[in-house]
């Protein structure tokens, strides 16, 4: 088995039993009131940084647009019809000047998209497939066979450690197994599973529906993989911080194969972390922020009026700050709790629709798969679906995009293997079960080919509505929910990427949470066309470093692996519950 402790990583590896007695000789010596004071300390700065946060925000929206929120009347005298003209006349005026001013940050917003798609979606000519679709697709078949389909055969067992059956409380970490999943779908399951499957079914037909639950399975492995990893080649701080991800897996492993290595290792971690940034202000903030405001807007058409997409931003900005600045276990204590009654309440609604057309089941089935590999010319055909199915999987699950594996990295394990095994039920939840349940409901209720439907999550919406009329205010609030969860864990990923470039001092931490918040106001403002290219840019083209170091790392995963099933099959595991 390799050893990752060489000489030039020691000093940035402390031993667990160093660290264990370093943590008992501080609370002989008093630690907890210390403990007690750096924590005092902490709240108050977060207090700061939320005030500062507010006041930043609540300044961007000007302060004529403040007093027109609160409803302020300035002139409360009774005018004349005249007068009255003039007012409305400059209410017009100011209008205008906003949607103007909006329209002009859409339109550069969109040109940058359009030259980065024609850079990182190019197309390999034979195939005419996007490159990235095929790295994605190819590692992700590579590494469920080279790992003889533990994906399958480990199932029953991922669920028991996620249930806290091998949880040790001593172990070292953040956050437990059953936090570390929660945070990492919360950061997947969301509006990828309800408007990306309509965008998908839309531009790629019923048959994408079928292209996205195999990229789901597939995605098990890649997800078992680089969560492996990411436990694997994890940092510790002294104060129990984690820091890890593929940034330092990939740099850290490929480091220690030799001095040519180490500089591919440093150049593709670079590249992860920059796309990683980005991609947490695109698909993990931008496109949730533009959909929620959409899913209430269309309950609410009032909010259609005016400047109300700025104040929702500004509104939903201030929400997520409140608790992105707790770090990874205020995100873990909240996504524990919204995750699990979110998508119980999405998959009940499911079934009842899907129980109300039982009778159009197995039509939708039979249009689902003879989609997948005969469909229409008005779809792109063969290879338009299955771009189209891939791109909207991996949108939706983060298989291969490597971002997950920041939040796993956290859990508390000593196991490596554990948590990769427990990081591979989060493509099933997120694809295989809700995704395919979102594709049949738009199939058999017909929202998919009805004009009425729309696009995205109003295309949800109304299928939905056809059985269930009330059921979009529920989907509304739950939208909004996954929506929120997301945003909050995608802070951390990209705040992770940031501080593996920048730093970690807290005034740069403090930049990069500015930038996130302020970017939630840019989605509710931009058009859905900009936003979900840019998120499908910066999301998929994470995955060129994470799959290329993950495939020269590939020999010490499996090495993990094999050593953690045959104790496991061997009852060498130690049960705790």
């Amino acid at each position: 088995m390799q050893d990752i402790t060489h000489d030039w990583i020691r000093p940035h590896l402390k031993p667990v039993a160093a660290r264990t007695r370093s943590l008992a000789l501080a609370r002989l010596n008093g630690a907890s009131t210390v403990h007690h004071e750096a924590v005092m300390a902490e709240r108050i700065s977060m207090k700061k940084d939320l005030i500062l946060i507010t006041c930043l925000l609540c300044l961007l929206a000007g302060p004529g647009q403040i007093t027109d929120m609160l409803g302020a009347q300035e002139n409360p005298d009774p005018v004349d019809s005249n007068m009255t003209a003039q007012v409305d006349s400059t209410e017009t005026h100011v209008t205008n000047e906003s949607d103007t001013w909006i329209n002009s940050v859409d339109d550069k917003f969109g040109k940058i998209v359009e030259y980065l798609g024609a850079f990182l979606f190019w197309e390999v000519p034979s195939l005419k497939i996007p490159l990235i679709v095929l790295v994605l697709l190819s590692g992700s078949i590579f590494f469920t066979i080279y790992h003889g389909f533990l994906n399958f055969r480990g199932f029953k067992h991922a669920i028991n450690i996620t249930r806290g059956k091998y949880d040790n409380p001593d172990d070292e970490g953040e956050i437990s197994h059953f936090q570390a999943l929660t945070s990492a779908l919360s950061a997947t399951v969301g509006l990828g599973n309800i408007a990306g499957v309509a965008v998908a079914v839309a531009t790629g037909g019923p048959g994408a529906v079928f292209w996205m639950m195999v990229m789901g399975f597939f995605g098990m492995s890649a997800k078992l993989h680089e969560c492996t990893l990411a436990q694997l080649y994890r940092r510790i701080e002294p104060d129990g911080t984690v820091y890890g991800g593929p940034m330092y897996y990939i740099s850290i492993g490929l480091g220690s194969q030799g001095n040519a290595m180490a500089i591919v290792g440093k150049v593709l971690a670079l590249i992860f972390a920059v796309f990683c940034i980005l991609g947490s202000f695109g698909g993990g903030n931008m496109f949730q922020a533009n959909q929620c405001f959409a899913a209430i807007k269309e309950q609410l058409p009032v909010l259609e009026q005016h400047s109300y997409d700025l104040y929702f931003g500004i509104f939903l900005a201030i929400m997520v700050g409140v608790v992105i600045i707790g770090g990874i276990k205020q995100i873990g204590r909240v996504t524990e709790k919204i995750i699990p009654s979110m998508c119980a309440i999405y998959l009940l609604g499911g079934i009842i629709v899907i129980a109300t057309h039982f009778d159009r089941i197995p039509t939708a089935i039979s249009l689902i798969i003879t989609g997948a590999f005969t469909p229409e010319a008005a779809y792109g055909g063969f290879i338009g679906v299955l771009v189209q199915g891939i791109r909207r999987a991996v949108f939706s699950n983060e298989a291969g995009a490597g971002s997950a594996a920041i939040a796993h990295s956290a859990a508390k394990t000593d196991e490596p293997a554990r948590e990769g095994m427990v990081a591979m039920l989060g493509p099933f939840i997120d694809t295989v079960v809700i995704c395919a349940m979102t594709g049949i409901i738009l199939v058999v209720t017909g929202a998919y080919e009805s004009p009425e439907a729309g696009e995205g999550v109003a295309m949800t919406r109304w299928a939905f509505a056809q059985t269930m009329p009330w059921f979009p205010w529920v989907l509304a609030i739950s939208i909004m929910l996954f929506a929120y969860s997301t945003m909050i864990s995608w802070s951390y990923y990209g705040e992770k990427a940031w501080c593996y470039l920048f730093g970690r001092k807290s005034w740069i931490r403090f930049v990069y949470r500015i930038i996130y918040l302020l970017c939630i106001v840019l989605g509710t403002v931009a058009s859905l066309g900009n936003v979900i290219t840019f998120s499908d840019l910066m999301i998929l083209s994470m995955a060129f470093p994470n799959i290329i170091g993950g495939l020269f790392l590939a020999g010490t995963v499996k090495n993990k692996l094999n050593d953690y099933w045959s104790r496991y099959q061997n009852n060498m595991i130690q049960v705790y519950r």
